[in-house]
């Protein structure tokens, strides 16, 4: 609020704020306000390095200097605006207006360029830079330096994927301030002193952080670079698109750069609702799978000779609606549409199963998953807005959190980052039910509650007097992952435990198309909107939407997606449609692709060679996101739309191909574009079903017997996903992969930290190194999909399930190295 001098005495200052006068202009401000967000507001520009709205000030490179005057008497210098707080009656003249300002701002600017090298041409900050910006409004036009520029050895790998040039560093902090405040990880730091003062490596902290690439972003000069992108591009050559990250359900803003038609870089947009100015760098970095060697961009049809073959999209179209056509008839049709879809082709995905396929064997959970979790969704998260939902602000603002079945800094690091920053600056009460302390619960603060695999469901009842009176509290929020579809009984104590407290639930998946497959009902019990399929107002409303006669919707729910699979594998069902599912992260990958091996007839929609189009009869090829426009939910149910980014010739949306697919079978489903079916998405609504919360009952906790142990096991956010292959700098940074115990169960196996162990079933065995940790007793740890640890496919095992634990010892009779053995590896 800005005020006129003569009105100034005439107006009361409103409660809470100060009145000063800021260039001639008098402006009441909130009290503790930095002095350069109010003059921000009143449209001044004051040059700056080390501020960031997102880091707390630190005054480092004194570029925003400004004249202060308060009870009438002037400061004896310039202070910098970035670290001072406004004050009653105080008098600021920014370089607008002070010669005194605007001259120490051009020195402290000329200092900076002292030692600052002139190689703009070939900085990849060059053409984006505001050290360039500054130096031109801010600077003098002449230089009295004359004497040899310092300089450094270069580049220092900070990472595999983050470079550092010393000699363009003006040493604002914003990199050091990042990884302390933000991301917890203390991997770079300010070395030496004085003169000598230089960014580096931190000392005895090795590189461990899933968020080193937002330091390129906010480095002010070219100081940090990427390894992906370093002197690939000018930014002046590049097509910036608006976009959103596919990763992880948290739908974080991006932009995407591209040139020639290759995708150079991505950035993190600011949203302050969603990512505020942060990516994980696996949404930063791991995009080369739009060019790998692996890409299908052509329709595939299976030969007589029983070899695929490049076909036309007509042939392949017609081959594949006449074997669908013979399914149907022949026993039936399911639908596997997967978790990485947009919520227009879940939408053509659930509308395919029903109108062409006539049937409600569709199920997007390529996945572990369980009838109770069906019930969980329908209760708690289909139909909901950010309105009524948990959101990322009201983690930020809830006294307490607890999460269950997931590690958000593994599996969501926006997530991750809001918990922190609510645990820095609001004092969160943060709560984990795990089986270990993770580094993400170390640095937001966390109390676990230690939980033996298969034993949630008791802790989440029972979960302590102290958990139960925090979560009591206005505004505390439980956050529940899809791993809890894993433990019987635990989304049923979970919403148990919501009763009883009044917290908020939040359902935070892992990947990005799940909250629009719950919506859109690509599930077996749930129609578009949340409808249920045994609602025949329900049903009746979806028919006259998509123009179908009273009684053509079935009426029965049907399989799950394990269910369809048995049911292709016995021959009850003749056809499968599959797209982007990963039969190894199915509960039994070796029945996956028994089930797919076995069906009559398989089309496969696919980016990229799988398992699934080695076995398919018809390979038609779908564009990712960069060549598609559309839409996700993410985890709030915030929609999160993006752009084309790139030219996408001979690929097609999966909407457009499930649309011309069923004009082949004689059926139409209207989704030749994603605003089709977006349109069509929201003329029919959403509603809440009404559902009960679940109840299901705890399963039994498995007791290891002698050399056993119940294995545990979740994913790392950095490991073998599809989705992250030909990125090698990216895999430099993942966190390796271990077998973990307590100090009672290694002694008890005889297990030695730091030498190999073997965890085996009779399927296969997995040896890597052992990392102690304070696990419960009798529990193994294993990550699920890292390198040298792909568990399903090798134990066929689970979170849960007893395997045997051996110390490993090689033929010579040394400790063995990380080595997998076993199916699916």
């Amino acid at each position: 609020m800005t005020l006129s001098p003569e009105k100034s005495t005439e107006t009361p200052v409103p409660e809470g704020h100060v009145r000063l006068t800021i260039d001639g202009r008098v402006v009441d401000a909130p009290k503790g306000e930095l002095l350069i967000r109010t003059c921000e507001r009143l449209g001044i520009v004051i040059p700056r390095f080390c501020d960031h709205p997102l880091l707390d000030p630190a005054g480092a490179c004194r570029q925003c200097l400004v004249e202060v005057e308060m009870g009438g008497r002037p400061m004896p210098k310039p202070q910098a605006s970035c670290t001072m707080t406004v004050a009653d009656g105080m008098v600021v003249k920014t370089q607008e207006t002070s010669e005194r300002a605007d001259k120490a701002q051009q020195g402290v600017m000329e200092l900076l360029l002292i030692n600052h090298p002139l190689d703009c041409p070939i900085c990849d900050k060059g053409g984006e830079c505001p050290l360039q910006n500054q130096a031109m409004a801010h600077g003098r036009a002449d230089s009295r330096f004359v004497e040899k520029k310092r300089t450094f050895p270069k580049p220092l790998p900070i990472s595999s994927q983050v470079l550092l040039d010393r000699e363009r560093c003006v040493l604002c902090q914003r990199c050091t301030r990042f990884s302390e405040e933000i991301a917890g990880d203390p991997f770079i730091d300010l070395l030496e002193r004085g003169a000598n003062q230089q960014i580096g490596i931190a000392e005895d902290q090795p590189f461990q952080s899933y968020f080193s690439g937002n330091t390129i972003q906010i480095c002010p000069v070219g100081a940090l670079t990427s390894a992906a992108y370093r002197f690939r591009s000018r930014p002046f050559d590049l097509r910036s698109t608006k976009s959103t990250c596919e990763h992880c359900a948290s739908g974080c803003d991006m932009r995407t750069d591209s040139r020639r038609g290759t995708v150079l870089r991505r950035l993190a947009g600011n949203d302050p609702e969603v990512n505020e100015e942060w990516l994980c760098d696996k949404g930063r970095f791991a995009f080369r799978y739009l060019s790998s060697a692996g890409r299908i961009t052509r329709p595939m049809v299976r030969g007589a000779d029983g070899e695929l073959a490049e076909a036309s999209w007509t042939e392949a179209l017609r081959v594949a609606a006449e074997g669908l056509l013979a399914a149907r008839a022949g026993g039936g049709i399911g639908v596997l549409p997967g978790g990485r879809l947009t919520v227009e082709d879940a939408y053509a995905y659930a509308k395919f199963a029903r109108v062409v396929a006539r049937s409600n064997d569709v199920d997007f959970r390529a996945r572990p998953h369980s009838d109770e979790e069906l019930e969980f969704l329908a209760a708690h998260v289909v139909g909901g807005t950010p309105e009524d939902s948990v959101t990322f602000t009201a983690i930020e603002n809830a006294p307490a959190v607890l999460t269950v079945g997931t590690d958000p800094e593994e599996e969501s690091g926006i997530v991750f980052l809001r918990l922190r920053k609510a645990w820095r600056k609001k004092g969160l009460r943060h709560f984990q039910i795990a089986p270990f302390t993770t580094t993400g619960a170390e640095k937001t603060g966390a109390t676990v509650l230690h939980a033996v695999p298969g034993g949630e469901a008791a802790v989440v009842a029972d979960p302590g007097a102290d958990v139960v009176t925090a979560l009591g509290q206005a505004g505390a929020v439980i956050l529940v992952g899809d791993r809890a579809a894993e433990t019987p009984g635990l989304y049923s104590a979970v919403s148990a435990l919501a009763a009883r407290t009044g917290a908020a639930i939040g359902w935070l998946p892992r990947r990005a198309g799940d909250r629009g497959a719950v919506e859109t009902g690509a599930l077996p019990t749930l129609l578009p909107g949340g409808r249920p399929v045994t609602d025949p107002k329900g049903r009746t409303e979806v028919e006259r939407a998509w123009g179908l006669g009273p009684g053509e919707l079935p009426a029965e729910p049907g399989r799950d997606a394990a269910g369809i699979l048995a049911a292709a594998a016995s021959g009850e069902l003749a056809g499968l449609v599959v797209g982007g599912v990963d039969p190894n992260d199915m509960a039994d990958p070796q029945a996956a692709i028994t089930a797919l091996r076995e069906v009559g007839f398989l089309v496969s929609l696919e980016m990229h060679t799988s398992a699934v189009t080695e076995l398919a009869d018809v390979v038609l090829p779908v564009a990712p996101d960069a060549q598609r426009a559309g839409s996700y939910l993410n985890w709030e149910g915030r929609r999160r739309e993006f752009g084309v980014a790139l030219d996408a010739t001979g690929v097609l949306p999966d909407c457009r191909v499930l649309d011309t697919l069923g004009v082949e079978m004689d059926a139409d489903l209207f989704t030749q574009t994603p605003a089709a079916a977006a349109g069509e998405i929201a003329r029919l609504g959403s509603v809440r079903p009404g559902s009960t919360a679940p109840t299901g009952r705890p399963g039994d906790v498995r007791v290891p017997g002698y050399g056993q142990a119940v294995l545990a096991t979740s994913r790392q956010l950095i490991d073998d996903g599809s989705l992250e292959i030909d990125e090698p700098a990216l895999a430099g940074t993942a966190r390796r992969p271990y077998v973990r115990v307590n100090t009672a169960t290694a002694d008890r196996l005889g297990l030695v930290e730091g030498d190999g162990a073997t965890v085996r079933t009779d399927r296969g065995a997995i040896t890597l190194p052992v990392s102690l940790a304070d696990l419960p007793d009798g529990v193994v740890w294993l990550p699920t999909c890292s390198p040298g640890s792909h568990v399903r496919p090798t134990l066929g095992a689970g979170h849960g399930d007893l395997v045997g634990v051996v110390p490993a010892v090689g033929d010579d009779g040394a400790v063995g190295n990380s080595t997998e053995n076993g199916n699916g590896s």
